[in-house]
């Protein structure tokens, strides 16, 4: 079977790392199956939500394969490009749920921030180990975190090597929900569902105009233009949102 699965259900793409025995670390083929991914997630109109998983109880993911020692094929950021890290970043333009279990760590630890929401099994772990064994490179993930976690849990991190489990993650606001291993599917799933529930095309204009400016000063933010806000207005989903609104009845999304 291939180390990355990839199936479309009810305009929910799931994308899964299936490589448990090495506790899912992403290798170039990994990498060149997981941008083919994010591409057509990004160009199929029909995809509302992603869900990013993993295979076995043991790890969600633990960064880059370097088992080997063979260079990489390509300057491809880790992930299929979604961390930046060590190459040109990706944006997944539909919001992502990262449904997590096990070691969460290093570039795993990146690959799951990448995401909207994130739901994690009550085995779960994340840290930054590299310091904790004498290595540094190229680390987008420390900028991640000092920007998703408060900064002394961040450094204690980043300088230590410590993890941190999922109730921890929660309570620091890094984890949206924590939930049972065997009910982590389901849990993703329900919340997949919840982003399905909003306008499609509202809900991408969103993310878009939050990421665009996210680095920017409020008043830069606050006076921007956001394009693809102002095509929103022309759809038939905003149509329809305001139909359903004069009828008092649930919405019928079409991503149009």
């Amino acid at each position: 079977m291939s180390d990355i699965l990839f199936s479309v259900d009810n305009h929910v793409a799931n994308v899964r790392l299936n490589r448990p025995q090495g506790l899912n670390a992403i290798t170039s083929e990994m990498d060149d199956a997981l941008l083919d991914c994010w591409n057509e997630i990004n160009n199929n109109p029909d995809i509302w939500a992603v869900i990013l998983s993993a295979e076995g109880e043991k790890g969600f993911c633990i960064g880059a394969d370097v088992s080997g020692g063979a260079e990489r094929k390509s300057r491809m950021a880790l992930g299929g490009g979604l961390t930046g890290i060590g190459g040109p970043l990706v944006t997944c333009k539909k919001p992502m749920v990262a449904a997590v279990q096990g070691f969460c760590v290093g570039g795993g630890f990146e690959l799951a921030m990448c995401a909207d929401i994130i739901v994690a099994a009550d085995n779960a772990q994340f840290g930054l180990p590299e310091t904790k064994v004498g290595i540094i490179g190229e680390c987008g993930v420390v900028h991640r975190a000092i920007r998703q976690l408060p900064y002394h849990i961040a450094m204690q991190l980043i300088l230590t090597g410590e993890r941190i489990k999922a109730d921890e993650a929660r309570h620091y606001g890094l984890v949206n929900e924590v939930v049972p291993y065997a009910d982590l599917a389901e849990a993703a799933a329900r919340w997949a569902g919840k982003l399905n529930a909003a306008s499609p095309l509202a809900v991408q204009a969103a993310k878009a105009a939050v990421l665009g400016r996210l680095g920017h000063p409020l008043e830069v933010a606050l006076m921007t233009r956001f394009e693809q806000i102002e095509e929103y207005a022309a759809t038939e989903d905003k149509k329809e949102g305001e139909r359903a609104g004069a009828e008092r009845r649930k919405p019928v999304w079409t991503g149009r």
